[in-house]
């Protein structure tokens, strides 16, 4: 029989595993509801974490490839595999918290009351108890495990959609502007084919695909790091190629039907902004029309050459479209250089350095490795 004095002192004790145990079940379901069930920008710190504990090893690894299709093969991995490692590591930490509620509500020492806990959460059912104050807190940890699971596994269809209709847009890029996209081939392949009048509709569809994207990808952080089916691809150099195609149209033919140019530019840069709120990528939210770009004027000029190449009509010369051009890509550009050395995008023209000193992927001819602009 235990003495009074003895039951006195593993109360507080018991308070403290209680605390503790109800602490990190709910720090968990907080997560859970983050991550897989509000449907509005909500960043989980516990998510994010895994996420970038992954992505280190496997970036210092591809910092290490010598080139582009390697390093992609090895960091494809990382943003599937963090959803698994999620997964368990709820799991996991639901079933150390729901131990410490059976500790704290009973006398069971650590094994026993983690096998209690991993019966109830995993509804095995090999191990119970009788005790009232247990079997409420295995009926908890039995409901537990079942919702959690049943929510990623709903979770992961919508991810997929959106993925998939996020590279669709992607995709068809691909026969307009090459692989990987860039602003000037954009134009330069519209006006090849005299598909000049088609441009509209170009930026319509990437208005929507901006607003889509901005709503699916703050809503899921995680599909920012999902990378396309080729190495090529990428859908945030495809945004920035799309971005300086409406930018450079702009500058140099400012007549004519402007408004849905505008619409998609607007729509692009508002989409970034959203990424980098939810991603925690600072930038300057109003900057000026007289800030210096990064991108230089004779890389400006390398690109409106490969458009006069192909006869694209042009109202004004380059040297005064390029203060326009300024006007316009000031928007978006240091936001756009950040994210897409965040997720190691394939280095395209006009898309910004990256970790490592690579040549940069040119649209005409996308294996072979020449130097351009940046």
């Amino acid at each position: 029989m235990a003495r009074p004095g003895a039951e006195r002192r593993e109360t507080p004790l018991r308070i403290v595993l209680g605390l503790l145990g109800a602490l990190v079940v709910v720090g968990t379901f907080s997560s859970v509801v983050r991550t897989l069930v509000l449907p509005r920008p909500s960043r989980s710190s516990f998510t994010s974490l895994i996420r970038r504990g992954l992505f280190v090893p496997f970036q210092a690894f591809a910092d290490r490839c010598g080139s582009v299709e390697r390093k992609d093969r090895v960091l494809a991995p990382v943003a599937p595999l963090s959803i698994l490692v999620t997964l368990v590591l709820w799991l996991a930490s639901f079933m150390i918290g729901y131990a410490l509620l059976e500790g704290a509500a009973s006398d069971l020492g650590v094994k026993a009351a983690l096998s209690e806990a991993g019966s109830s959460l995993f509804t095995l059912g090999f191990a119970s108890s009788n005790r009232s104050a247990l079997t409420a807190v295995d009926f908890c940890a039995a409901a537990t495990g079942p919702i959690v699971i049943a929510l990623q596994v709903g979770y992961l269809p919508s991810l997929y959609g959106a993925y998939a209709k996020r590279e669709a847009e992607v995709t068809l890029l691909q026969s307009r502007a090459g692989s990987p996209p860039w602003g000037p081939e954009i134009l330069a392949r519209y006006s090849q084919v005299d598909l000049l009048d088609s441009l509209v509709e170009l930026f319509v569809n990437w208005e929507r695909w901006s607003a889509e994207v901005a709503e699916s990808h703050t809503t899921y952080p995680v599909l920012i790091h999902f990378r396309s089916a080729r190495a090529t691809r990428n859908w945030l150099v495809a945004l920035i190629a799309v971005l300086d195609a409406a930018a450079l149209h702009l500058a140099f033919n400012p007549s004519g039907r402007t408004t849905q140019v505008r619409l998609a530019l607007r729509a692009g840069f508002v989409c970034m902004r959203d990424l980098a709120d939810v991603s925690g990528v600072p930038y300057n939210a109003d900057p000026l029309p007289e800030d210096p770009l990064v991108l230089s004027y004779d890389d400006f000029l390398l690109g409106v050459a490969r458009m006069q190449e192909q006869g694209f009509p042009m109202e004004r010369p380059p040297e005064e479209a390029w203060p326009h051009f300024k006007g316009w890509r000031v928007n978006y550009e240091t936001l756009a250089y950040r994210l897409a050395y965040t997720i190691e995008a394939v280095p395209a023209p006009w898309s910004g350095p990256r970790r490592t000193a690579e040549a940069v992927v040119t649209p005409t001819t996308p294996l072979d490795r020449r130097p351009a602009a940046r």
